[in-house]
């Protein structure tokens, strides 16, 4: 028998507005000890140095949190010119310095042009990619480098929004792009291509799927709401888990359809898509989880909830 999870089944998203200074995992670390979570997980790392939307899954929404992993994200993002550092990020060594005085709004227009649509990228040495069971950026730390393969990955919006001249120029741009996707790779590739290094100084992420800033809730509200001693305050702050589904298509069943699809039964679904997967729902919507479309048109269970 399993060891039974201490804290309180909760279900349900959190989208969080994660502060610098803090990965990815301490942020979860700290809501779930807030909420007092039996289970919870995030839905892909920010670096430290990052801010902005952290979706963060707990109970049967863990289940489904890699529709948010796989999902589109968009970021508003400076870019500092003539420095080039080790980890392509402030927090970096500093490894090539430049004079980018020469640099003006409409060259960095230009070559931000480059890098719309599908593109190729080599992930940083300071990524979490995992080479052989450890992340890059540990390898990276004990002066181990290796060979990291090209990524293909689509950049939908790449935009100037400020530029400011001098021998440490300055742009702030805004990004909207495909799962693994590096700012830090893209701002040291612009760098090259404009012969002067360049690294990101600060980084916010917009919109994870579905999810957007106006979405986020700060850890100082969370800790305010943990003072009052309001679990059904804190509670209401969580969207449903078929919120991480996005655009799946809904397909609806009876009672008794959901009764046999519980119990691992395909079911015929009225006016389903012909195939793909989908979010599943009673009539009275209740979410039920997702299913696939059979060839023969029933629909098959493949992640359900427990209620």
């Amino acid at each position: 028998m399993g060891r039974r999870r201490r804290g309180r089944n909760i279900d349900g998203i959190l989208v969080l507005d994660k502060p610098s200074g803090l990965s990815s995992n301490q942020a979860l670390q700290q809501v779930k000890r807030l909420y007092n979570a039996a289970k919870a997980g995030h839905t892909g790392s920010l670096d430290p140095l990052a801010t902005g939307v952290l979706p963060l899954c707990f109970g049967e929404a863990t289940k489904f949190s890699q529709y948010l992993l796989d999902a589109d994200k968009a970021y508003e993002s400076t870019l500092v010119f003539g420095l080039a550092t080790e980890t392509g990020d402030a927090e970096g060594r500093l490894v090539e310095e430049c004079d980018a005085s020469g640099l003006t709004a409409a060259g960095v227009e230009a070559a931000l042009a480059n890098f719309h649509g599908e593109i190729e990228q080599v992930p940083s040495m300071y990524s979490a990619i995992k080479h052989g069971g450890q992340p890059l950026y540990k390898l990276a730390r004990q002066g181990v480098e290796v060979e990291r393969k090209s990524r293909r990955v689509r950049v939908k919006t790449l935009e100037l929004t400020a530029f400011r001249p001098g021998a440490r120029a300055e742009a702030d741009i805004v990004l909207a792009c495909s799962k693994g996707t590096y700012v830090r790779s893209l701002a040291e590739d612009l760098g090259k291509a404009l012969q002067c290094g360049a690294h990101v100084s600060a980084l916010k992420r917009t919109q994870a799927g579905p999810f957007g800033s106006d979405d986020s809730v700060s850890l100082s509200t969370l800790d305010a709401l943990k003072d009052n001693g309001e679990w059904r305050d804190m509670d209401a702050l969580l969207a449903p888990a078929d919120a991480a589904l996005g655009e799946l298509p809904l397909v609806q069943l009876s009672e008794s359809g959901g009764f046999y699809l519980r119990r691992g039964q395909p079911v015929m679904v009225p006016n389903a898509p012909r195939d793909g997967i989908v979010r599943v729902a009673l009539e009275t919507g209740e979410f039920l989880g997702v299913g696939e479309v059979l060839d023969d048109g029933r629909v098959a269970p493949r992640r359900l909830v427990v209620s």
